[in-house]
């Protein structure tokens, strides 16, 4: 369940759907549970992460193999005048 930014530098609780951006993140698990019928057969996974207002104006949320989630700053490219 979401509690608040995905920013762990940001306090702001979540509390409505309105402010911020939500992200879906949604890989493989691999369970051993003793009612699960085939234990090495990876199954979905979904995870939603949420930015505050403030955060997802400057961040985005990021997956990286081995390294899991985290926030990044949004690179901004600036086209030339022609």
């Amino acid at each position: 369940m979401l509690s608040k930014c995905a920013n762990p530098r940001c306090s702001n609780r979540f509390l409505y759907f309105r402010d911020g951006k939500l992200f879906r993140w949604e890989g493989l698990q691999i369970v051993d549970h003793p009612l699960k019928k085939d234990p090495s057969k990876p199954h979905r996974k979904v995870e939603f992460f949420w930015l505050c207002g403030d955060c997802a104006r400057h961040m985005i949320v990021v997956f990286k193999p081995g390294a899991g989630v985290s926030v990044r700053p949004i690179v901004r490219v600036h086209k030339a005048a022609s």
